[in-house]
Formats: structure tokens, sequence, C-alpha cells
């Protein structure tokens, strides 16, 4: 005998929620840390930075109006999003005020849905959505006290206090919060130095960086026989941004940034063309959108044939 009713409800594991809260976490941690390492994220003349993805998602989402005043405030709005992404992947990961944190992992995927994702039709076919109701298992359960940061916090505190009146249980909550939070900015504070350092080794220090419509030298992309007729291959941009050439016969060459225009995920070689994994965007082999949510062509590179290869213009 177990004690157990026969007829009560069967419990489920503490750790059954742990996959999800590890994807979960895991991906908002690089999703922020992506935007925060990505030298077009917070440039306001980039197409793909995330004043220009605002802008474009405006003229189409439910919220226009309050995403066209976010866009206003790029940098302010950008790192809000950037950085709450990385708080919510810490949190969750951490297991450090995990229910907050679903929290505000549910209101970010809610606020993409709404935004960069809306006119995705079918709409299962967009991730927003499905990260949305992702989180609300953790916003409901929580982490059940599993890896948990916070409990250990609280386990500690009360353990020099048995027996603890009321009023005292009530002050550990607060020292609970209190050092969560301690733990929180110093966690913060170390990531924003790590992002810091890595952005001040990666970006050039020259002034008057080109971009990918060519300010500066021709740069070699490939040889001009190493690339066949009707097949496409990488290449860095000047300025860093992953591209593609295509040959689409003998005498033309044709360069775009291998970024959607719909929400910047990286575009892949498909058929004579190109599709985006993220939402489905399609593009032909001249860049114009054949299939949406995205609206825009690919950003194009104007590459040359100089001497039997193949350079940025």
């Amino acid at each position: 005998m177990t004690g157990i009713p026969a007829d009560a409800p069967p419990r489920i594991p503490v750790w059954a929620l742990l996959p999800l809260r590890v994807f979960l976490g895991g991906t908002f941690l690089y999703a922020g840390l992506s935007k925060l390492l990505d030298a077009n994220y917070l440039d306001h003349a980039s197409p793909l930075g995330v004043q220009a993805q605002m802008l474009h998602a405006a003229a189409t989402s439910p919220i226009g109006p309050l995403v066209s005043f976010a866009a206003e405030q790029p940098t302010v709005t950008g790192l809000a999003i950037a950085l709450g992404e990385v708080a919510v992947g810490l949190g969750t990961l951490l297991g450090l005020f995990t229910r907050i944190a679903a929290l505000g992992g549910y209101l970010l995927a809610l606020s993409f849905f709404l935004t960069v994702s809306w006119t995705t039709h079918p709409y299962y076919v967009g991730a927003d959505i499905v990260f949305a109701a992702a989180w609300t298992p953790l916003l409901i359960a929580g982490d059940a006290g599993l890896f948990s940061t916070t409990t250990l916090l609280r386990g500690a505190i009360r353990s020099r206090r048995p027996n603890p009146a009321p009023e005292q249980g009530t002050g550990a909550e607060r020292r609970t919060v209190l050092r969560g939070g301690l733990i929180a900015a110093a966690t913060a504070t170390l990531g924003a130095a790590v992002v810091a350092l890595t952005r001040r080794t990666t970006t050039d220090p020259r002034p008057g960086r080109p971009t990918a419509s060519g300010t500066s030298s021709p740069t070699v992309i490939a040889e001009v026989a190493a690339v066949a007729v009707g097949s496409s291959t990488s290449f860095t941009t000047p300025d860093g941004s992953a591209a593609y050439l295509l040959r689409p016969s003998t005498d033309t060459f044709l360069a775009y940034l291998a970024a959607c225009t719909h929400q910047g995920c990286p575009v892949t070689p498909a058929d004579s063309g190109f599709s985006c994994p993220c939402h489905g965007s399609a593009f032909d082999g001249n860049g114009q959108v054949t299939a949406g949510p995205a609206t825009k062509p690919l950003v194009k590179v104007p590459v040359h044939v100089i001497d039997g290869q193949v350079t940025t213009a």
C-alpha cells in the first residue's frame, strides 16, 4: 500500500519539462547574443538592421502604430529585445525566477508573432506562434525546483532559521529575491563585458568600412572557372556579411546578401533560387520574391569580372 488513492491522477515527473526548458532557454540566449554580436543589428542604414525590420513589419502588423513608435528609437528597442532574450534565456537555464523568465519569453514571442510573423500563411509555418505556446507550460509549472537557483537560494536562507515565523518567512522571500537579483545583475554585467570585448575584437577598426555596394578596392570572390554555369557559391562581402554568387549563364554573374528581407534569417540555395527556412519565403534567381511573407527582393551585391576573376564592385 502506498497511501495514494486509486482514483488519484498520475503525478508528472519533475524532469518532464526539462528538455523544453533547456531548448527554450538555450534558443533565446543564442538569439539575444546573435543580435548583440551582429554588426548590422543596430545599424540604422542597414536593410538587415532592427529599424528596417520594424518599419517593414509595421505596414502589416495589427499593432503597427506601436511598432512604428518603437522604430523611432531603434537602438533602445533593439537593445531591449536582445537583452530581454538574453535575460530570459539565462533565467530559464539557471532556474532563476523561472516563471518570470517564462513570462518574458512568452511576451517576446507573442510580440514577434504580432509583427514579423503576422502575415505568415498558414500561421503554423511561422516559428513565433509556436514559441509563444511552448512557453506556457513553464509559465504555469515553473522549474519544479529542478536545477533551480531560486530554490537553492531559498533553501540556504531558510536553513539558517528553523521553524521561522510567518514574518520571517516573508523576510526570507525578500532576501531570496534580493540575492537572485544580484546574481542576475552580476551575470548580465559579465555577459555585457564579454559581448563588448567580442564586438571590439571582431569589428573592423578602420573608418569608412566598405558596404555591400562597394566603396573601396574590389575583393576577389572566386575564379570564373571555379563557378559552373547554373551553380552558386557562398562568400563574404567586404563588410563581413554572408552572400551568394550565382552564375545563371556563361557570361552572367549575380550576387545577393544571404539574408531574407522578411526577418533577416539566412537563406539557402533552392532549385534556381533561394528559400528561407524560418518562415518559408522564397526568391528566384534574380532575387525577386516568389513566396511570402517576404515582400522585398534580396539585397543585390554588385560584382564584376576582371582578368578571369569575379570581384565585388
